[in-house]
């Protein structure tokens, strides 16, 4: 065994019953130690970093370049200090807030561009449309972030993606730096932010119709052209049906207050990322629950995407534009993410029926978010 000059790194006796170390190297505040597990990974981490707590640092555990396993640990409380400031994070959470902030006072709150060239802090009059759809995004991502951590997972914080109309955004991701340990853990990491993110769509949701309607300008209304309409997902109903407010209004310049865009958003992403197939979500509970069998559902989800698509396209006459489009770019998006191929768990131990259960609850919410047509274009 080698170890490095300098203050002595941490070594319980749980890691000696559990481990063959080979070899200890420090970097800065980290410690790794080389060697090979004696149990499956998951096990050695839930009889190992509780002891590595004891001693101030956490751990997680990586493979090696050379085969064999290596543990990381760090005290407790200096990620941020050894990684610096994520600057690619913050760079994104600010340029996502301005993105959906123009596109909430343009699109969803009537704003003229010429009044916010004139007076640019009228784009805060959307706070509350970028209030929700972030807050709907960024939920559904810590919801992941937290159970990687909890589980050892090196995971990074949320990417924001800033994009144009018609939400600002085309949503957030997180990376895994390191092999999720085990089936369990690949559930857990995976699960957490669709129930998460759905959590919180709810609670945007319900605040959103409760929300007085907005009134559309006239001048928006005597404007001739295309205008883009979304469709409600059942959840969305049963949220405005358990409060008793309506979705629609009568008067032709009455809408729903954008807020209810947020928990739209969050129905939509929720079904894209529950498809089955590589790194998304559903990907990653799939794999866990049918372990290598995954494949092969993967390998079915780009024929149902093109077959909705022509579905819509040869049996219900719609266009491109009607969600025709939408599916159909799906598809091929469902090819290429399952290229990518699907997460490969270090312990491959069954989950338990407590999880099973929660898999199934997780799908079925989802399809409380399917829409056939999530979105129209219509001609005013």
């Amino acid at each position: 065994m080698a170890e490095t000059a300098g203050s002595d790194p941490p070594r319980p006796e749980a890691l000696d019953a559990w481990f063959h170390l080979t070899a200890v190297r420090q970097d800065g505040d980290r410690v790794f130690y080389y060697g090979e597990s004696l149990v499956p990974q998951s096990r050695l981490l839930e009889e190992v970093v509780p002891a590595f707590r004891e001693e101030g640092y956490e751990l997680r555990i990586a493979n090696g370049d050379e085969g064999g396993d290596v543990l990381i640990a760090r005290p407790v409380g200096t990620a941020s200090e050894r990684r610096g400031v994520p600057v690619t994070n913050v760079a994104l959470l600010f340029a996502t807030i301005l993105s959906t902030l123009f596109v909430g006072a343009t699109a969803w709150y009537y704003i003229p561009f010429s009044a916010i060239a004139e007076n640019p802090l009228r784009l805060l009059e959307a706070w509350p449309f970028t209030a929700a759809v972030l807050g709907v995004l960024l939920t559904h991502e810590l919801g992941h972030y937290a159970l990687g951590r909890y589980h050892g997972v090196d995971v990074s914080l949320p990417y924001l993606i800033p994009f144009f109309v018609p939400f600002g955004t085309m949503g957030a991701v997180i990376r895994m730096r390191s092999r999720i340990p085990s089936r369990k853990a690949l559930f857990d990491v995976g699960a957490a932010g669709p129930l998460a993110g759905l959590g919180a769509t709810i609670v945007v949701t319900a605040i959103g119709v409760s929300l007085d309607p907005m009134t559309v300008p006239q001048r928006v209304l005597d404007q001739s052209g295309q205008v883009i309409l979304f469709h409600n997902p059942p959840l969305l109903d049963i949220i405005a049906a358990a409060l008793g407010q309506p979705t629609g209004y009568e008067a032709e310049n009455k809408v729903m207050h954008p807020v209810v865009m947020g928990g739209w958003v969050g129905m939509f992403f929720t079904v894209l990322n529950l498809l089955p197939v590589g790194q998304l979500d559903g990907g990653h509970i799939v794999r866990a629950v049918v372990g290598d069998r995954q494949e092969s559902i993967a390998a079915i989800v780009p024929g149902v995407l093109f077959g909705l698509a022509g579905y819509l396209w040869y049996v219900e006459d719609m266009g491109l534009n009607d969600s025709v489009g939408l599916w159909a770019f799906w598809g091929v998006l469902a090819i290429v993410v399952s290229l990518g191929g699907a997460a490969d768990p270090t312990d491959e131990t069954p989950l338990g029926p407590k999880r099973l259960a929660l898999a199934a609850l997780t799908f079925m919410l989802g399809a409380l978010c399917f829409m056939m047509v999530p979105i129209e274009i219509a001609t005013v």
